[in-house]
């Protein structure tokens, strides 16, 4: 194994894309920005998930002035978020993507995933709504996050009726600690049984927010520097998590790296094409997350870490 970011293929995409996908939605400046985007691309880092809403804008204007500035967009993959609660229908994707490409100075999303579902909305109103758009050149691929998996099943078996292009790209909270509490309202789990038995069946790309448990898996002194009402505890706390978190300091152990690193190399090391997000706030965050690559899990450690077996 190694001490740096992997990248693997995704079929719709021109370039590979990094295991590790940097989350973009805490530096309000390109200045500010970049020195935790430069260390995350000299690891092996070449993915950016950004969003319409994130800082009122700020967020997705701050990435674009760096790209622009680098001039990395053909050697990049950004993640474009739109139709986030309450404007989540299929009129603001077409009107939130303008925005979205002008403040990120980017011609096309390779990856646009809608933030929310709306179930009042008829699937097939997503779809026709992003197919257009992929059309039109804007979009490459796309997914939903927090989107239940018979959403996205549904929306599959539309666009397949319709010769359209289906969503292929799942976009959930996938960590080894469940959420048992929704981070933010709207939230969606993909780390329970039927969610993995679909990805696993359906070999299904899945890039997981929150991927390392907003450190619930990091040590007590530094588990607790969130708000009180989205910290791990808050969150993600059970005797399950809880019996999860000694099981990954055990694999720790035998292997040189911290439960931290585990819960991260679990998500990697999953059956389907799966994708960790992460929010390092700083360089160092991204060194100390690196050793989840020298990290080999099996599966059955996959599995007794999930508590799915007892040994």
């Amino acid at each position: 194994m190694t001490n740096h970011i992997t990248q693997t293929t995704v079929p719709g995409l021109t370039y590979p894309i990094s295991k590790l996908i940097l989350g973009c939605d805490n530096k309000d400046s390109a200045v500010e920005g970049q020195p935790v985007w430069e260390a995350f691309m000299a690891a092996g880092g070449n993915s950016f998930d950004t969003a319409f809403v994130y800082g009122g804008g700020k967020h997705e204007k701050a990435l674009g002035d760096w790209i622009s500035a680098r001039q990395i967009e053909g050697e990049i993959n950004v993640i474009c978020k739109g139709a986030h609660t309450p404007h989540c229908l299929p009129a603001a994707i077409s009107e939130q993507l303008s925005v979205s490409l002008e403040r990120l100075q980017i011609a096309r999303a390779p990856i646009y995933i809608m933030h929310r579902d709306n179930l009042e909305v008829p699937v097939g109103e997503f779809v026709d709504a992003i197919n257009r758009e992929i059309t039109n050149g804007r979009i490459g691929i796309y997914g939903g996050s927090n989107w239940s998996v018979a959403r996205f099943e549904a929306a599959c078996d539309y666009a397949r009726k319709q010769n359209l292009q289906p969503p292929t790209i799942l976009n959930n909270n996938l960590s080894l600690a469940i959420m048992e509490r929704p981070v933010w309202p709207g939230c969606v789990t993909s780390n329970t049984m039927e969610s993995l038995a679909y990805l696993r069946h359906n070999n299904i790309v899945h890039f997981s927010w929150s991927s390392q448990a907003r450190g619930y898996f990091l040590p007590p002194g530094l588990r607790d520097r969130l708000p009180e009402d989205t910290r791990p505890e808050t969150c993600f706390g059970s005797p399950a998590n809880a019996e999860r978190r000694t099981r990954a300091e055990t694999l720790a152990a035998k292997h040189g790296v911290s439960a931290h690193n585990i819960a991260t190399a679990w998500v990697l090391a999953q059956s389907f094409p799966s994708f960790a997000l992460i929010g390092a706030r700083n360089a160092d965050e991204i060194a100390t997350t690196l050793p989840a690559f020298k990290v080999g899990l099996s599966p059955q450690d996959i599995a007794w870490l999930n508590l799915e077996r007892d040994t």
